[in-house]
């Protein structure tokens, strides 16, 4: 599914239902070294392999949870629905993020997404809430769950 316009009634009408799941996306050693680069976060669990396999409870390095959580826009800009006319979207933070379970390097992650809640704060305003679960393939434990928030301004 891709980004899709549709009136205030449809999308409300949605809410409590599924709105989309993206593409798997891997997640490499290189893009958890330049996220620990930028976070200044090194982390032996996440840059050093060979200690990782050593040491750690993972056997693996593992991506930082907030480069997951950092994912969440491209993870989930093909699931988005808007309302008609939106000129501009904001990401409005999240009201509540779980990480459940960790991302080992190399894995496919995706994003299940469902709409939660519709609100209109002001007249052209939308706060749109979503409930998004990034998936692991092959788990059974998400990586993490979060309600994402977005100002829709029409």
């Amino acid at each position: 599914m891709s980004e899709k316009a549709v009136t205030v009634a449809e999308l409300m009408e949605m809410v409590g239902t599924e709105i989309g799941v993206s593409e798997w996306f891997t997640i490499s050693q290189d893009r958890i070294d330049a996220f620990a680069d930028a976070t200044l976060d090194h982390q032996f669990i996440h840059v050093d392999p060979s200690r990782a396999a050593a040491e750690s409870p993972f056997g693996v390095t593992i991506a930082h949870g907030f480069l997951t959580l950092s994912l969440l826009p491209h993870l989930g800009s093909g699931t988005k629905l808007l309302p008609a006319g939106t000129k501009v979207e904001i990401n409005y933070g999240t009201d509540k993020v779980r990480f459940l379970a960790p991302v080992p390097v190399n894995s496919r992650i995706r994003a299940r997404v469902a709409l939660s809640d519709v609100t209109e704060r002001r007249p052209g305003q939308y706060l749109i809430k979503r409930m998004v679960t990034v998936e692991i393939e092959g788990s059974d434990r998400p990586a993490l769950v979060a309600e994402t928030l977005t100002l829709a301004i029409t």
